[in-house]
């Protein structure tokens, strides 16, 4: 299982000089890649986590992320696909992927804030459909080459979008989802399936099951299809409901268990630890432990 590391984008610790220095001690310290996430507005009535009230934009942080590393992997859990359309993510991936030197992952779902959904004028239903023509969409603009693509929710008139990707094809995409039907069209038309932060043990074990066996359905190779978890790591006090808390021992025991339950990649989330993540502390010890929690959890340590 590939160990991975939530870079800077939430609460106190997001700063740009914070950002760009745990993205260099992610590369340094041997972490496979660094991952984001979106959220775009707190509604008045909406009770949220802390987590979610100061949030950096994922592909200005990534792509910042991008300009400190040179190996490290980028990716984004999730962009919210009815938010924007196909041909200006499309832009925004290609130009990362490009800048990045083609080390981009493109995480997508359909969202669930009814506030963010009304602020950006979307509807994410059909949730189904809708993900299928979007993500025929965005390879129809990845090509590089003059395409166009035709469905009953998206249109790309014939025209080409460059400069290309870096990777082949565009970068891999995957797919959010708690739902069964979700978590079978993850296995059978994206590169893999990311987990909800929400995800228990048992949901992992029995989204992989899910996954791969659509997949299979498919005519693919399972074991190509990627698994990975958004860990939220609680250092300190142990609480069983939570694999990943305790000492730094008990959450990488924790980290086993995911792999065992079949993940082949597990990032560290600091963003959910308030003492990291919150919006009203004090940056510089926000990142000293944001900071404690990347070189103590190390792969390569």
């Amino acid at each position: 299982m590939l160990i991975s590391f939530g870079c800077p984008v939430s609460g106190a610790w997001a700063r740009p000089e914070t950002l760009a220095r745990i993205a260099r001690l992610a590369e340094e310290n041997g972490y496979h890649e660094l991952w984001a996430f979106q959220r775009l507005l707190v509604g008045r009535e909406q009770e949220l986590a802390p987590v979610y009230h100061s949030v950096l934009d994922p592909i200005v942080a990534l792509t910042w992320a991008a300009a400190a590393t040179t190996r490290i992997r980028l990716g984004v859990s999730v962009i919210n696909l009815p938010y924007v359309a196909p041909a200006y993510l499309a832009k925004q991936v290609s130009s990362l992927d490009r800048l990045s030197g083609g080390r981009f992952d493109l995480g997508l779902g359909t969202g669930w804030s009814e506030t963010e959904f009304v602020a950006t004028g979307s509807d994410p239903k059909p949730r189904g459909r809708r993900t299928e023509e979007y993500l025929a969409a965005l390879r129809t603009l990845f090509s590089g080459e003059e395409a166009a693509f035709e469905g009953d929710l998206y249109r790309v008139p014939p025209s080409r979008m460059l400069p290309a990707p870096s990777q082949a094809g565009g970068p891999p995409v995957l797919l959010g989802g708690t739902a069964e039907i979700a978590l079978r069209r993850a296995g059978r038309i994206a590169a893999g399936w990311v987990s909800s932060s929400r995800a228990a043990l048992g949901d992992i074990a029995s989204g992989v099951r899910i996954v791969r066996q659509a997949a299979e359905d498919a005519g693919r190779n399972p074991d190509d299809v990627r698994i990975i978890v958004r860990g939220v790591v609680r250092p300190g006090v142990r609480d069983e409901s939570i694999p990943l808390s305790g000492t730094w021992q008990q959450i990488r025991d924790g980290a086993q268990r995911y792999a065992d339950a079949g993940a082949t990649e597990l990032f560290y989330d600091p963003n959910w630890e308030p003492r990291v993540g919150a919006p009203d502390i004090d940056p510089d010890t926000a990142a000293a432990f944001g900071e404690e929690i990347l070189t103590e959890l190390a792969p390569n340590r």
